[in-house]
């Protein structure tokens, strides 16, 4: 089990590198990060569920300047966590801040341009409460 959580933990590290480093001729730019997503219970239909440390909330973005090409946020288990039937009424929010920490909030993740640079940010929400957050900073 600790081998393969250094396998994602390495390939996730790998894939945001190649982000990066492909088409460096034109300018193009991408980041992936990772949070962990912290031991937490909720209740569904009178029946109490717990989610168990092991999770991680990863957030990808791809584009050049304020524009997004791809954008994708997620939850991967591993150890104990990966035991877990998955989570009960979850949603993915997605928002954008300028440098001034306005927020803009957007709920679709397609390609866009972005009307200023700042911050974009991917929010797991499970039965109504944020849990997680995973940003980047967009910059020129």
């Amino acid at each position: 089990m600790v081998a393969l959580h250094r396998f994602r933990f390495f390939a996730a590290l790998a894939a945001g590198w190649a982000l990066v480093l492909t088409n460096s001729s034109v300018a193009h730019a991408g980041a992936v990060g990772s949070t962990p997503v912290q031991t937490f219970q909720y209740t569904v239909g009178g029946m109490t569920m717990k989610v168990p440390t092991g999770c991680l909330f990863t957030h990808v973005i791809r584009g050049s300047g304020k524009e997004i090409t791809y954008e994708n946020a997620g939850v991967d288990c591993a150890y104990v966590g990966a035991l877990s039937s998955g989570f009960c009424n979850w949603r993915i929010d997605f928002t954008y801040a300028n440098t001034e920490n306005k927020i803009d909030p957007m709920r679709n993740n397609s390609p866009q341009t972005l009307p200023r640079y700042g911050k974009a940010c991917a929010h797991l929400y499970v039965n109504g409460v944020r849990r997680v957050s995973q940003c980047h900073h967009i910059t020129k």
